[in-house]
């Protein structure tokens, strides 16, 4: 069985009810995430409460943004979590490119996780640097088309 690394911009688009989630959702075998995830969706949601994003037009109510963390609680059930820990964090600091710390965080996690398992593992990401980062690293990506 292939594994698949799902990083927080995937998540987000489903507990978001946002467009275009990742097709292969319903197919996912063994999905893994980081510990990470929590808190990115979190502090996501919050910030959607406060103000517009993308593609959200205005703020979530606090209704709306009260269900969304019910859902991504729910969601992260079904979800294998990796901790982070210092061989993470390292890792994360000498990855190359220009991936923001969360997301040389989600690529170290995933990393570390196939490294250690031996296991074969597939990203998901809607983030098209994550995507080419991953593939730099000989991962295969799901959701979001080569560049």
């Amino acid at each position: 069985m292939t594994r698949t690394y799902v990083d927080s911009s995937v998540i987000l688009r489903v507990v978001l009810d946002e467009p275009h989630p990742l097709p292969e959702w319903d197919e996912l075998e063994g999905p893994l995430t980081g510990a990470l995830a929590e808190v990115e969706g979190l502090r996501t949601i919050d910030r959607a409460r406060r103000r517009a994003t993308h593609p959200r037009k205005r703020p979530l109510s606090e209704n709306a943004a009260q269900a969304a963390r019910v859902r991504l609680f729910e969601t992260l059930e079904m979800f294998d979590r990796v901790e982070l820990d210092s061989a993470i964090l390292s890792r994360a600091g000498e990855l190359a490119g220009p991936l923001g710390t969360l997301d040389a965080l989600h690529l170290a996690t995933a990393l570390n996780w196939r490294d250690r398992t031996g296991d074969a593992l597939v990203v998901a990401t809607h983030d098209p640097e994550m995507a080419v980062a991953a593939r730099a690293c000989g991962l295969h990506v799901l959701g979001c088309a080569a560049s």
